[in-house]
């Protein structure tokens, strides 16, 4: 498939949507976790975003640099550890895009392995600390083992959302090791990290954005 410049703005612009409905319930997570304001935080970026959107990336045809504005603003707006989580990720991830107007299967699966990759390495997370890392790693994870049999990043990733999914619902299990959460110990069990939920949020997003687009 081919993803345009414009095309990527819409992801962008459907994420800063489905923030802002999706953003008590994040806050709701993270109330049993943390501050409870990962809802809010989430919408200040996006927000940020959203209005860099409708201003210098309105007519922005490169790809790869608005992937890396979207991680600058983020990291502007947000002064939380999640700003330079997703900063990372966008402009790593940038560099698949770097001077295209339109981005295919290759590029697109190579993004979303330098996004999840670039937040590990930030975060310092693995699988099982409860974080965005145990939404993430499960995808990218089956992204690559997908997309080296099939060349088909929308069947692919497919595939990858719905480990995210499993991810993301596993953190119900597990104990908080990182930040606040992990002072909680065993009263950490039970709930969703609202990180590893808003990251496969995002992943959902996009999904939903291709598949609009009507190609597999």
């Amino acid at each position: 498939m081919k993803m345009t410049a414009d095309e990527l703005k819409n992801f962008l612009m459907n994420v800063v949507t489905m923030i802002e409905e999706q953003k008590e319930y994040l806050c709701e997570l993270d109330r049993k976790l943390g501050d409870g304001d990962h809802g809010v935080t989430m919408s200040i970026g996006w927000q940020a975003i959203n209005d860099k959107l409708n201003d210098e990336l309105k007519y922005e045809q490169d790809c790869g640099k608005i992937a890396i504005m979207t991680g600058r603003t983020f990291l502007s707006a947000v002064g939380s550890s999640v700003g330079p989580l997703y900063a990372t990720g966008f402009m790593r991830g940038a560099k698949a895009f770097q001077g295209k107007t339109e981005v295919n299967d290759v590029e697109l699966k190579d993004f979303w392995v330098a996004f999840v990759e670039g937040i590990k390495e930030r975060g310092k997370a693995e699988v099982g600390d409860k974080t965005m890392v145990d939404s993430l790693q499960p995808a990218l994870e089956t992204l690559q083992a997908s997309f080296d049999k099939s060349n088909n990043f929308v069947v692919s990733f497919t595939e990858a959302v719905a480990s995210a999914y499993q991810g993301m619902e596993s953190t119900k299990d597990m104990l908080s090791k990182r930040g606040r959460s992990s002072r909680l110990g065993e009263r950490s069990l039970g709930t969703i990290d609202p990180g590893a939920a808003s990251a496969y949020l995002i992943l959902e997003t996009f999904l939903k954005t291709m598949n609009a687009k009507k190609v597999v």
